[in-house]
Order: C-alpha cells, then structure tokens, then sequence
C-alpha cells in the first residue's frame, strides 16, 4: 500500500486516477490515523468508519476528489441516517439523525469524497469555542491544552492532526478562518451564494454563515471549493460559480497587487505575535512584487457593529433551536441547553421584528461602506486573523469571560460575513508557545480566482 500521510488532497486524488493506491486504502489509513490520534484531541465525535469503507470499496474513478477521505461538521449539514446533534445533549440523548441529504453532502459525494465521520461543534455553533458539554472540547493538536476554537474547531484539528487532508466547516462570524488559524491549516470563506444551504434553507442567519473549506494546502481550497460550489434551484443569491479550471489557475501569478495593509498599531489589544505575523506578510508580499498600503475599511471595528451583528445571530439562534423543537416535538428549557446558549435563546426570543429588521438594515449599510474600499483601486485586503494567539481550554465558554475574549476572535472575521466577501486564513507564524498563527486576506465579492492566486 502507498503510504499517503502528509500528502494533500489533491496529490491522493492523483494517485487513485495513477492506479497507485485505492480508495478503500485511502480510507482505511485515515481510520487507521483517527484511531490513534482522535482519543486525544477528539475532533470526530460521529465516526462512520464502516459505511466510509463500504463506499470507498464501490467508488471507481471518478470525481476529482474521488476517494479522498473527509469529514463534516455536525452543523447544518444533514445526511441521511446519520446523527444532526449539533453539540447539544438532549438531541444527543435521543440519538437524532437526519433523514434527508443536503445538498453539499450530495455534491460532496459526487466529487468522490469518502467521509469518515462528523466532526465537534460548539452547541448550536453558537459560541466561538468547541468545547460542548454534550461531547467534551476538541483539543489543538499543537497542544492539547489549548483551544482549538471554533464553531468548525473539530474539523479543522482533524485536518492539522492529519487525519484527513481536507474538511468541511461553516462560518458565520469567522468559524472556519478562526479554528484554521489557531490549528495552523488553511481555512477559506467563499463569497455568499457560492455554496447552496439548500434544500433546508435558503440562507443562514441572514446570509452571513456559509460552508467552507479547511485545508493542507491552497490548491485544495480550491478543489474543495469546485467540489462544494454551485447553484441550485430556488436558491435566493447568485455568485458566479468559480472556473472549472480554478486550480490550474493557482499556478499563474497574479501579478503586482495593491493590497491594505491593517495597521496593527492602531489597534494596541492585537496581541504582538499577531501584529508581528501581519507585519512580516506584508513585508513578504513586497518582496514578490505588490504594493502594501497602510489602509483598511474606515468602518472596520466601530463599536455600533457587534450589536447589530449580535441582534441578529441571536434571531437566528433562537429560530434555528424553535427548528428542531418542531422537529423532536418538544420545546428546549434551561436544562436542555448549555447556559451560554440559553443566554442566546433568551435574547433572540426577546426581541421584535423591529429591532431585527433594525439590525438587518444597518448592517446592510455597513456592509455597503466595507466594501465601497474595493471600489478605491485595492486589490486585497491583509489583517490578522484573529487578534489573539489561541487561548487555553475553558476560557472561552466560561461565561463570565466569553464577552471579554470573544471580540479579540472575530474583531477581523465578521465584517466580511456581513459584506458576503472571500476571505482565507493562511497559516503564517508560530508563538514562543509553538503555536500557530494566522493571517487573513480578504478579496471582493465572487474573486475566489483572485484571492487563492
């Protein structure tokens, strides 16, 4: 048998269409992997180790992906038979699956992906940890003391621990960019419309959340994305599908760039090592040939933001709870949710369709100002990708420390949830702790091309 650790998607993909690995034994060596990492960091908290190899003995060669394993977050992404717990105790208690496939679950099988299992998520992904009570924290790989962060922390630990090479994560505040970069891979944001949430959904908390992708590599970004995207029926935004020929795209520079630079001086709460790793990107991309500008969206960071953006996610919180409810026909008490999302609950229950509408329509005018910058002749935008290192287990869904640590998270993640734009986080740098950190490009709407070039 080939032995395929450390090897990227894209490369194991190469070796099935070759001939020189199958991909029964592309999965049996991602289970072999899982089995001996996962105890320790527990990213995979639903494994479907047997129906994997049964799908991975009767796939041929087909699909770009084909026999490449992978995993799914356990948000939002129904299969059928398998378990929709979404971090949360009672739909675990009654042992909740799906009975129906999503869409990206379908397109994901046809592109040849083998998933091995599904992966921890904060309850409801309504924190910035992943740390559930129903299933215990997801560890960093780098040091199983600390976070992974979240919502798709399982997914991308399970991806840096080299389990799998690619996997499936959504986000709606920064969920994939945020756990890539304190796990050290590649994580992408695709422009809003580009992945259908369909057939459950038209969109997810106001067309802020969507999948994306975590990654070894950049060129499997891409094939991931191709492998996700497309439009479907019914769906209530258009985004031009990238190019069928995107990866072969990343092998031709970009040419000389005029990129903003977010002056990590003028914010004194980014941690130094963060403000360092952004420094040291721009310095590099002047060396290859682009023009970096201190500059950023003068919108980015205002205050009024985080509670509209909160009004918001806590409407949709509250209506994605009252959803499975409906579903288990019961309703969720105090003791059936984790305080932090009660506390969610109570807010998104409490308020008017007023003040949501309010919400809606400022942030659509913020949105509208971020991105007016791109109209000024920048290419991309630089910044980190979250203002802190990763923090340790237990800090983040304490809750009297969440709303002191959670704005140093998605102070530069969020905005461009609300403006629908791609943004990665590329692994870049390391702490004096040996732990990763990330740096965040952020391109205009519908320029995945431009952005993973």
């Amino acid at each position: 048998m080939t032995e395929t650790d450390g090897l990227d998607a894209t490369a194991m993909a190469e070796l099935v269409r070759k001939g020189e690995v199958t991909p029964l034994e592309l999965t049996e060596q991602a289970i072999a992997r899982a089995e001996k990492i996962d105890p320790t960091i527990n990213a995979i908290v639903h494994p479907r180790f047997e129906r994997a190899r049964e799908e991975a003995a009767a796939h041929g060669k087909n699909g770009p992906l084909c026999g490449v394993p992978f995993v799914v977050k356990d948000m939002r992404a129904p299969a059928a038979g398998e378990p929709q717990q979404e971090g949360n105790v009672l739909l675990k208690k009654l042992d909740h699956r799906a009975d129906h496939d999503c869409y990206l679950v379908e397109k994901c099988r046809s592109a040849g992906l083998v998933t091995i299992g599904r992966t921890n998520v904060p309850e409801f992904a309504s924190g910035a940890d992943c740390e559930p009570h129903a299933f215990g924290p997801t560890r960093n790989p780098w040091n199983p003391d600390y976070a992974t962060l979240g919502s798709s922390g399982g997914s991308a630990a399970a991806v840096a621990a080299g389990i799998v090479p690619m996997a499936h994560g959504t986000d709606g505040g920064g969920s994939v960019r945020i756990p890539s970069s304190a796990c050290g891979v590649v994580g992408l944001k695709p422009s809003r419309g580009l992945i259908s949430c369909g057939p459950d959904a038209g969109e997810f908390w106001a067309g802020f959340s969507t999948s994306g992708v975590h990654s070894r590599s950049v060129r499997d970004a891409a094939a991931g994305l191709l492998a996700m995207a497309g439009p479907m029926p019914g769906d209530p935004y258009s985004c031009r599908p990238p190019a069928a020929d995107l990866t072969q795209q990343l092998k031709r520079a970009p040419g000389a760039l005029r990129i903003g630079l977010a002056d990590p001086s003028q914010s004194p709460e980014i941690h130094p090592d963060c403000a360092a790793a952004v420094e040291a990107a721009a310095a590099l991309l002047e060396q290859l040939g682009h023009r970096i500008e201190i500059s950023q969206p003068a919108p980015l960071g205002e205050e009024e933001f985080g509670l509209h953006f909160f009004r918001v996610v806590a409407s949709h919180v509250a209506a994605g709870v009252a959803d499975f409810a409906r579903v288990i026909d019961r309703d969720f008490g105090p003791n059936d949710v984790e305080p932090i999302t009660w506390f969610w609950l109570e807010h998104g229950r409490s308020l008017s369709a007023g003040d949501y509408i309010e919400s809606r329509q400022w942030l659509a005018g913020y949105g509208r100002r971020i991105a007016q910058w791109w109209q000024e002749g920048f290419d991309l935008l630089l910044t980190p990708t979250m203002a802190c290192p990763p923090p340790r287990l237990g800090i983040v869904n304490d809750p009297d420390r969440v709303a002191d640590v959670t704005p140093a998270l998605v102070r530069f993640t969020a905005a461009f949830n609300v403006t629908g734009q791609p943004a990665v986080s590329l692994p870049f740098a390391w702490t004096d702790d040996a732990l990763p950190v990330g740096i965040q490009l952020v391109g205009p709407y519908g320029r995945e091309d431009l952005l993973l070039r």
